[in-house]
């Protein structure tokens, strides 16, 4: 069987990032990357909102604050030197009531926590800055920027092709368990060893760590996001990308207003919980994936922890009307015949059977692999500094 020094499982941004850094620091080691998609960033990478986020969310000291604060840096730095597209266009988390203001001021003092440069602006100074945002105040945070994950991913791959590692692309792993000192992998047609694994599942997190023996209780859950574009009328009406302030006891950030890196504006994405982490359609339904998700005592706690949350994106899921409404609430000029339906992403959102979710980072480890568990949103922004603590673990 071929041996590989290192065989990284999952090509989205974090697992190319993980292949890259370990061609860097080790040019002659064999490594394989292995994919069940027939190409790189089909599921999270490449169904996001393309942001570039500045960490002002973030919970102080948790891995989340810190890699977002260095992914920020190291992202412009990286696409700038190999000619991908980036813009720094800053973000308004805009206040519509007198609640919100009261939770800009909790983001305010966030932001300087974390290190994260952000300006206070009153009603006066947001119609300033964006004549078609409405809001009685708003957080101004310069960093924010938009880029291309997709076209990132692509050219990390293409420094491990180019440094000798193998990429292979329609190859779903069915087997990984420890064979003397060593790590056996098998998929349909092939096996190999490998004396270090690297999962970067994303939304197979769970079952990859299951499968090679790290047992734990902790699920996967889906939550599909659905994503709106708006004509090319329309594409100047916002400058920054446009949030709002969002709950804290809730880890989605709203919808929002996203200039792209290719021109068009995205409106989205809501929260709904999906019957099938890898189906994209409202209706679509993966048995499995329905099976584990309806039969996980966690759900049915988290869904009855925040009721109104859950009837709100729901209602936004089913009526196009609602969903407008979550907008004009800070761009009130949109109208219903703006609104054309883009694609949807899913985001895999770790959970525990109590029903809590997991906000931060999670890798575990095992001697010779390495498990990321949890990496939603910033993961894309953090893929670089992931990579780059990962390796270090792996070393």
């Amino acid at each position: 069987m071929p041996l590989f020094d290192a065989a990284i499982i999952g090509a989205g941004i974090v697992g190319a990032a993980v292949a890259a850094e370990l061609a860097r620091r080790h040019p002659g080691w064999r490594l394989l990357v292995l994919e069940k998609e027939s190409g790189p960033a089909r599921h999270q990478t490449g169904r996001n909102s393309g942001v570039i986020h500045s960490g002002v969310y973030y919970t102080p000291g948790s891995l989340k604050a810190k890699l977002c604060r260095e992914g920020l840096e190291q992202t412009y730095a990286y696409c700038r030197k190999m000619g991908i597209a980036c813009e720094q266009r800053g973000k308004l988390l805009v206040a519509t009531n007198a609640h919100d203001l009261e939770r800009l001021d909790a983001l305010e003092a966030r932001a300087a926590e974390n290190e994260v440069s952000a300006e206070r602006l009153d009603a006066a100074g947001l119609k300033a800055h964006e004549p078609h945002v409405a809001g009685l105040g708003a957080l101004r945070i310069p960093a924010t920027g938009i880029v291309d994950y997709s076209g990132m991913t692509r050219a990390l791959l293409a420094e491990v092709e180019t440094a000798g590692g193998e990429l292979r692309f329609g190859t779903a792993l069915t087997a990984l368990e420890p064979r003397g000192g060593a790590w056996q992998l098998r998929w349909s047609g092939g096996e190999a060893t490998s004396g270090r694994v690297i999962l970067c599942g994303g939304l197979q997190s769970d079952r990859l760590a299951r499968m090679a023996g790290l047992e734990n209780d902790l699920r996967i859950l889906p939550f599909r996001g659905d994503y709106y574009t708006l004509p090319a009328s329309r594409a100047g009406i916002v400058h920054h990308m446009i949030y709002p302030v969002p709950d804290p006891a809730l880890p989605f950030l709203g919808v929002h207003l996203t200039p792209m890196i290719d021109g068009s504006i995205t409106l989205g994405p809501n929260a709904v919980l999906s019957l099938a982490r890898e189906g994209y359609g409202k209706a679509a339904v993966n048995l499995r994936d329905a099976r584990e998700a309806l039969g996980y005592p966690g759900l049915w706690r988290v869904l009855a922890h925040y009721p109104r949350a859950v009837a709100g994106e729901l209602a936004s899921a089913l009526s196009k009307h609602r969903y407008l409404r979550l907008v004009q609430r800070y761009c009130p000029s949109l109208r219903l015949a703006d609104l054309t339906r883009h694609h949807a992403g899913n985001r895999a959102q770790l959970m525990r059977r109590d029903g809590t979710l997991v906000d931060d980072f999670l890798i575990l480890t095992a001697p010779g692999l390495t498990a990321v568990l949890n990496a939603p949103s910033p993961a894309a922004t953090s893929a670089l500094p992931i990579a780059a603590h990962i390796c270090d673990q792996v070393e």
